[in-house]
């Protein structure tokens, strides 16, 4: 891992303002190249099982997991730059609640602009982010690889009115297209984001899997924790620092079930081009 240069004032303001902000280089290309193992790992063997993979359109695939099962976590969560924004943003008590990773092949179209989970009225009528996605490349993404696209600044729009409270209407897409933004993140880079900012993947016209780690972060009361269910061992709890153990909402088991997936976002079934 690197030393980060840490500019967590300057960054908490453009997450505010943006929906969105980046870190670069914050982990080596070397630890990046083993989590796309972790991941591509735990992709073929949940794709086998039931519920073990969610479609989020054609040829897209999101894939919880239990900490343990990524050698990264600890390095993960007690970074500098994630425990500093996830302080800043969610305050000393914030709640880790999610591990993932969403994987498109070649063939992933253009999914629906759309947020992953209804606002609540703390966003939308007071401006306060009550969750936080972290996210990691686990290659370095090209324009033909379908990259993330985001609206920035559309984290407050209230929501209520469409589908499911995370679809708008086609018709109304203008207004995110004209604001979009391809990222193109390469390995050890990481972002923060609010999942509730307008995004979208797009259309994945390379050979080379993207997969993109995902790392779910609520302030206390957010109830994220319920789409989820990470399990760790005695053993491993045991000896996480307390930096992490204080803050991991998840069982205790004496050994791990496979995940079974409760997130399923139902307009993301579809592709859209």
């Amino acid at each position: 891992m690197t030393d980060p240069v840490l500019s967590i004032e300057n960054d908490h303001a453009t997450l505010m303002q943006d929906g969105i902000v980046g870190h670069k280089a914050a982990f080596s290309r070397e630890w990046a190249e083993a989590m796309r193992e972790d991941m591509m790992k735990a992709f073929w063997a949940a794709i086998q099982r039931p519920g073990g993979a969610v479609g989020r359109g054609p040829r897209r695939w999101y894939v919880e997991i239990h900490p343990e099962e990524f050698g990264g976590f600890v390095e993960l969560t007690t970074h500098p730059w994630v425990v500093g924004m996830c302080r800043a943003v969610l305050g000393d008590d914030y709640q880790i609640v999610e591990i993932g990773f969403d994987t498109p092949f070649q063939g992933a179209m253009n999914q629906p602009w759309h947020r992953d989970f209804p606002s609540p009225p703390d966003t939308y009528n007071d401006k306060r982010l009550t969750s936080l996605a972290f996210n990691l490349t686990g290659v370095d993404v090209t324009p033909d690889m379908g990259p993330f696209e985001c609206a920035p600044g559309t984290q407050y729009d209230d929501g209520r009115s469409w589908k499911h409270e995370m679809f708008p209407e086609k018709d109304s897409w203008d207004r995110y297209t004209e604001r979009a933004l391809r990222k193109h993140p390469q390995l050890g880079d990481i972002s923060c984001r609010s999942a509730l900012m307008m995004h979208r993947g797009t259309r994945h016209d390379s050979p080379i899997a993207r997969p993109v780690l995902v790392l779910g972060v609520d302030s206390p009361g957010a109830g994220h924790a319920e789409l989820h269910d990470m399990m760790v061992t005695q053993q491993y709890h045991d000896a996480l620092p307390p930096i992490v153990r204080d803050h991991l909402v998840c069982r205790v088991a004496d050994e791990l079930v496979p995940v079974t997936q409760k997130h399923d976002i139902e307009g993301l079934v579809m592709g859209t081009e």
